[in-house]
């Protein structure tokens, strides 16, 4: 079977209700990024634990508020990069927590444990 040169057809595009509201990006998913790269940046020195724990909670709501709006907040792109920052920031602290203890610890070993006396003291 062939078919004629020309334009393909294309298919007829569903007409919008005129009350329903134009896509927009969700304004939590900016948001969302940006504490989740304050997050990455700031782990390892463990200041990134709020703003990451922050960038969490929020992209939870903003995923509940655009599958209630029924596909006319966009952003799902912005809140994938923003949670995926934010969990690192998370492991990231973690590893600075661990590495500050584990130093922490070998420092202690090190020290002289109790009272050190001169050697003439009995």
């Amino acid at each position: 079977m062939t078919t004629a040169p020309g334009q393909v057809p294309v298919a007829p595009q569903p007409l919008r209700h005129p009350l329903d509201p134009d896509p927009a990006r969700a304004t939590k998913a900016r948001a969302v990024f940006a504490l989740g790269l304050i997050g990455a940046l700031t782990g390892l020195f463990l200041g990134g634990v709020v703003p990451a724990t922050v960038a969490l909670q929020l992209a939870r709501q903003a995923r509940r508020e655009a599958y209630a709006s029924g596909g006319f907040l966009t952003g799902a792109a912005w809140l994938r990069r923003g949670e995926q920052l934010a969990w690192t920031g998370l492991v990231l602290a973690a590893v600075g927590l661990v590495v500050a203890v584990v130093v922490g610890v070998v420092r202690l070993a090190d020290a002289p444990f109790g009272q050190d006396f001169a050697p003439n003291v009995d």
